[in-house]
C-alpha cells in the first residue's frame, strides 16, 4: 500500500457540488438559477402557490370525509371454501395460500352466499349469521380469532 493509493471508505464521503465557483465549473455566475425573477431569489414560495391567484386545491370543492377508524374487511363467500379438503382448518394464512384472498388488510369475514359441501373448522375475524349456520350444519366450527 502506498500513500497515493489511499481512498476514503465507500459511502463515507459525499461529492458536494459547489455552485457559483466561476465559469469553468459549468455552474458559475447565476449558479443554475437563470437571470433574476422569483425563482432566482432565496425563500421561494410554497408548493402549490400560484402567485396570489386562488390555488387549485382551494378552488376545487371538497366533498365527504375519510373515517380514520373504519376497517377494510375482506369478504369471502362460503362457496369458495369448497376448495379445501374435508376436515381442513381454514385460517387467514391458508386462504392466502389457496389464492382466495391476496391481502387480508384489517381482517376477513366469511359471508353466506353459495353452498358449502365440506366439513371445515374456520378461524377468521368475523362471520355472517347465514355463514355460521352453513358451516355448523355440516358439523364444522366457526371460531372468531
Amino acid at each position: 500500500m502506498k500513500l497515493s493509493e489511499l481512498k476514503p471508505a465507500e459511502g463515507s464521503r459525499k461529492d458536494r457540488f459547489r455552485k457559483g465557483r466561476g465559469h469553468a465549473s459549468g455552474n458559475g455566475k447565476t449558479a443554475g438559477k437563470g437571470h433574476k425573477g422569483q425563482k432566482a431569489r432565496s425563500g421561494r414560495p410554497r408548493v402549490g402557490f400560484e402567485g396570489g391567484q386562488t390555488p387549485l386545491f382551494v378552488r376545487i370543492p371538497k366533498r365527504g370525509f375519510t373515517n380514520r377508524n373504519s376497517k377494510d374487511i375482506v369478504g369471502v363467500n362460503v362457496e369458495l371454501l369448497n376448495r379445501f379438503e374435508d376436515g381442513d382448518v381454514v385460517t387467514i394464512e391458508s386462504l392466502q395460500e389457496k389464492g382466495i384472498i391476496s391481502n387480508p388488510r384489517d381482517g376477513v369475514k366469511i359471508l353466506g352466499h353459495g353452498e358449502l359441501t365440506k366439513k371445515l373448522d374456520v378461524k377468521v375475524n368475523a362471520y355472517s349469521k347465514s355463514a355460521v349456520e352453513k358451516i355448523q350444519a355440516l358439523g364444522g366450527s366457526a371460531e372468531v380469532i
